[in-house]
């Protein structure tokens, strides 16, 4: 009896020293641009991984068409730096790893793509300003530079590397597998850490051999706060928010004291300044959306008859299509949001004209204007003077058109002071 406890003991010890011994894998998965979220999330999610040693291996599934190059560097520097080896798997299938992308793929310790990927196309845009012919070299030169060093810090194929940023060239997995861009090509996740077992991999501070056999999967995904950070680096958000805040804060000072549209066009206008540091802005174009505001107010004052609000609806459309100085599409705001929101405004604007001058032509009931074009009678000969009812009311009254005899039914032609001005009815 006691030797079988002796056997459970130690089947009980192996078992739990085993499972102890598993190794952990955190997955950071990101789909969308390089901006100072991404930044915070990639670079941050290593930095603290490291920092805290809660993981043998760090995956980042990536699917991205580029974004900033300051924040692309964040990220290279915290994976160079990283003391946890760092696997950059471009997946799931249909994914890229474009432009800046592909300088966080070349960075990683292990470089693997999913099938129907591609991965390329580094070449340096100009982001919110024009570069001339020498800036642009330059640019161009210290990209290149930068990836040749990374490509052969990781011993992979330089020389395409640096075309990818000269040449904007791009490949897709197997063709990254043949010309050593990648370390293989995975169908899944499960498949990565099945190849990645067993691999020597060279980090900051010496090297370690990957047990990825039996792995224990976390995935760290973005807090609500990135998230919410990241949908206000759209494009189309940041359009749309300017334009709110524009108007809020129109009719705010249009109507003072109504405070709710001054508090959220302030809000939005926050948010939207917010967005656009992370954006390649056209301030020529901003300026374009600041002047189709400013004819729509003009509108409401300058009898144009809808000329000013055809010129704020062009204005906005204009300022919309060219707010972000980008030659990449996902960078640009796109143009099926831009036309309803300029036509939504011009078209407010056009009913608060048209109810205007349907008010300016309307006939008063109420009031002295009330008075025009109604009946009464005369109750006092009116010669040229008299006395008059009208709406079961006694009121003095002249007439600029002959005599009036008593009981005769007249019409009010207008009000001068507390005398009527009347005429014979018919």
């Amino acid at each position: 009896m006691r030797f079988m406890r002796v056997i459970l003991f130690f089947l009980l010890l192996a078992s739990w020293s085993s499972v102890s011994s598993a190794s952990v894998v955190r997955v950071l998965r990101f789909n969308g641009v390089i901006n100072p979220v991404s930044a915070e999330y990639i670079g941050g999610g290593i930095l603290k991984i490291n920092s805290q040693k809660s993981a043998d291996l760090i995956v980042v599934m990536l699917d991205t068409p580029g974004g900033l190059d300051t924040s692309m560097r964040m990220i290279v520097k915290e994976i160079l730096a990283s003391k946890i080896p760092v696997a950059v798997y471009v997946a799931p299938s249909g994914s890229r790893a474009a432009s800046a992308g592909t300088f966080i793929a070349m960075s990683a310790h292990i470089s693997a793509m999913a099938p129907g990927t591609s991965q390329g196309s580094a070449h340096p845009v100009a982001m919110g300003e024009k570069m001339d012919e020498t800036m642009s070299k330059k640019v161009e030169n210290d990209a290149a530079a930068y990836i040749k060093s990374i490509a052969v810090e990781r011993g992979r194929n330089a020389e395409w590397a640096e075309n990818a940023v000269r040449s904007s060239v791009s490949l897709g997995e197997q063709d990254a597998l043949k010309n050593k861009v990648i370390d293989f090509v995975a169908k899944d996740l499960d498949d990565l850490l099945k190849q990645a077992h067993g691999r020597k991999i060279k980090i900051t501070g010496g090297e370690v051999t990957l047990d990825t056999a039996n792995p224990s999967i976390i995935y760290s995904d973005m807090t609500q706060r990135q998230k919410a950070l990241d949908a206000l680096s759209n494009p189309t958000v940041a359009y749309i928010l300017l334009m709110l805040g524009f108007y809020g804060l129109f009719f705010e000072l249009s109507n003072p004291g109504v405070i709710l549209p001054g508090v959220i066009g302030g809000i939005c206008l926050v948010l939207g300044f917010y967005a656009m540091q992370s954006l390649p802005v056209n301030y020529a174009a901003l300026l374009l959306l600041l002047l189709g505001v400013i004819l729509f107010v003009a509108e409401l004052y300058v009898p144009t008859h809808g000329a000013l609000t055809v010129g704020g609806v062009v204005s906005l459309i204009l300022g919309g299509v060219l707010l972000m100085d980008s030659a990449d599409d996902f960078m640009k705001v796109q143009l099926a949001f831009v036309i309803p929101v300029a036509g939504a405004m011009g078209a407010v604007f056009f009913l608060a004209l048209g109810y205007g001058f349907f008010s300016k032509s309307k006939r008063r009931f109420t009031g002295s204007e009330g008075l025009i074009g109604e009946t009464g009678v005369a109750v006092s000969p009116l010669n040229p003077t008299g006395r008059v009812e009208v709406e079961g009311e006694l009121w003095s009254a002249r007439t600029d058109g002959g005599e009036i005899e008593k009981g005769a039914k007249v019409s009010v032609v207008t009000k001068d002071g507390p005398v009527l001005v009347v005429k014979r009815a018919g």
